[in-house]
């Protein structure tokens, strides 16, 4: 059955997540944080984020987010972790009651080392919060190809969402570890920036498919120690994520982390890129998230160790390599 559906956030992925509820039927509006971003997509019917995608006319583009947010039954929040609590400060007061939140940003907020999910039920205390993820490159869904995703939280609200934005090309699996996934999303960005400089350097397959075995066990300690559930993160929202992350071409954070093997400084490899590389904040997050649960994540510490503390990327596969060699486990 249709519903109201508000899309917070106008970035690749708010964009083709609004564009696939307005195909299903559902009565959409976009939410732009300024005009500036607003008019190609409302006057155009085009991202410049997303060459090719033609953007339904049935979609609402606004700057109002009152507007936006008026009677919708299903609010998508695709604000990045780090300014998710500023927007949401704002709007919070403004999310209709009843309305189920969805989000779907994958990262930790700084200062806080707080999940998304977490933000958002503090400024928006008496909503239902979910989360959706797995594996989802936006240059992919804007042609309508499949994949499928995982909505994390409670049984009644995640199987509203599951029938809401299930459909051809969009399998909705629902799951009642919220942590987990949560932190699937999050802490694959990191382990993605690291097969990034794997490429960058040229180091080949057997090494980046090594760095991805040893980085789902990584991701798993700790996701475990947050509190998820260890099978997630070898299903669609942990090693279905990671993949996808660590191979396209599309990737952020594996692009991020190509430049830097290729010789770039994280500054010169951000000012380069077009959108948020959440991964950056995402592994200052996690060094403190490990240290704090006494969790060893060697590939995060050595992708921290590169992007922070100057570190050559070659070096720091030394000292990798190097390590002494337990009995493998996950």
């Amino acid at each position: 059955m249709p519903v109201r559906v508000a899309v917070i956030g106008c970035g690749q992925f708010g964009t083709v997540v609004a564009c696939h509820a307005a195909r299903l039927g559902h009565d959409v509006s976009l939410w732009a944080r300024t005009e500036e971003e607003a008019a190609p997509l409302r006057d155009e019917r085009r991202s410049p984020r997303l060459p090719g995608l033609a953007i339904p006319p049935s979609i609402r583009v606004t700057t109002d987010a009152n507007a936006a947010l008026e009677e919708a039954a299903l609010v998508i929040t695709a604000i990045p972790s780090q300014y998710a609590r500023s927007i949401w400060k704002v709007l919070g007061e403004q999310l209709p009651d009843g309305a189920i939140l969805v989000s779907v940003a994958k990262g930790f907020e700084m200062g806080t080392l707080l999940r998304p999910s977490e933000v958002l039920l503090e400024e928006c205390p008496s909503a239902e919060v979910v989360a959706l993820s797995g594996p989802t490159i936006a240059t992919e869904l804007a042609l309508s190809l499949p994949t499928a995703l995982v909505v994390a939280g409670c049984p009644e609200a995640t199987g509203a969402v599951q029938s809401l934005l299930a459909g051809d090309s969009w399998r909705v699996y629902p799951s009642t570890d919220l942590v987990g996934v949560e932190s699937a999303g999050a802490l694959k960005n990191v382990i993605a920036i690291a097969a990034g400089m794997v490429d960058g350097m040229g180091l080949g397959m057997n090494a980046k498919a090594t760095l991805l075995a040893r980085g789902i066990a990584e991701m798993a300690r700790l996701g475990v120690a947050l509190g998820g559930v260890r099978e997630t993160f070898f299903g669609v929202a942990g090693v279905g994520d990671l993949a996808t992350t660590c191979f396209s071409p599309h990737g952020r954070n594996r692009t991020l982390g190509e430049k830097i093997g290729g010789g770039a400084t994280l500054s010169e490899a951000l000012a380069s890129m077009d959108s948020v590389v959440e991964g950056v904040d995402t592994c200052r997050a996690v060094k403190d998230l490990a240290q704090r649960h006494g969790v060893e994540m060697p590939i995060a510490q050595a992708v921290d160790a590169v992007l922070f503390r100057g570190v050559n990327p070659k070096a720091a596969l030394v000292d990798l390599m190097r390590r002494a060699s337990p009995l493998e486990r996950v």
